[in-house]
């Protein structure tokens, strides 16, 4: 068992499911404060701010970690989206995803805007879609934040924003420019951002097809650990394996 410098950390099925918590989250990232190791929440989640995110855990969760220690699709998509010096954009998802996106200064638009960015919206309309497939259709760019076709909570795996960008894909005929796990853009992100070591970071996760396949395609070891989507049935089906599998966070020795 290797001793990582640093850890990229999911969130759902990972440190709580939904509402409820994972009894072993919490004592493992007191661990990892108390040995004072680097480590990230890296979610694909991109409606809450990395403020929200912070509360949540702390209120919700007896896990106290600061802002920047949070990496959202919505902040890795923002980035993405200015270096490609664009100026505006039209946005299908909620407060953390409109909030890094329009903070970076760029426009909102409807008509013809530059990109195209939908993400998981809870509250998302038929207007919604039709305004991102016409401005799809007369040439803007088009971006997920993330493929999750589901999203692990208390009650079970709910729709996640792959099923939100699939409709954008079925109505464009047009498959979306990928940010969020399991593309590599969010892991080069974070570790550029953190300051941090590829060859001494471990991803940890519960969903093979995010959180592992996101470390393969970087080239960072990956955990998984079978609290929240992937099974051990479905994962060893899989030509490709983790460097590491764990039932549970307190299996893991650091």
């Amino acid at each position: 068992m290797k001793h990582y410098q640093s850890y990229l950390i999911d969130l759902d099925g990972t440190i709580y499911l939904g509402k409820d918590k994972i009894p072993a989250a919490s004592s493992f990232i007191t661990q990892l404060q108390t040995q004072k190791i680097p480590f990230a929440f890296l979610t694909n989640n991109s409606t809450k701010t990395p403020q929200q995110v912070v509360a949540n855990l702390a209120m919700n969760h007896d896990i106290k970690v600061e802002p920047q220690q949070i990496i959202t699709p919505s902040d890795a998509t923002a980035e993405f989206i200015k270096q490609q010096n664009a100026k505006s954009c039209y946005v299908i998802g909620e407060q953390g995803l409109k909030t890094a996106i329009y903070n970076q200064g760029i426009e909102y638009n409807e008509i013809n805007p530059d990109f195209v960015v939908v993400g998981l919206d809870t509250d998302v309309t038929y207007h919604k879609f039709e305004v991102a497939t016409l401005a799809i259709k007369r040439g803007s760019k088009f971006i997920g934040t993330n493929a999750d076709t589901n999203l692990p909570n208390e009650r079970g795996l709910v729709p996640g924003a792959g099923s939100v960008i699939s409709m954008v894909e079925t109505a464009t005929q047009q498959k979306a420019i990928y940010i969020g796990k399991p593309e590599r853009f969010i892991a080069d992100y974070a570790l550029e951002k953190l300051h941090w070591q590829r060859s001494t970071t471990a991803i940890i996760g519960d969903n093979y097809h995010t959180d592992i396949e996101c470390g393969l395609n970087a080239s960072i070891d990956t955990i998984l650990v079978y609290t929240g989507v992937s099974t051990k049935e479905q994962v060893a089906q899989f030509k490709q394996q983790p460097t590491y599998q764990i039932d549970s966070l307190h299996e893991w020795s650091l």
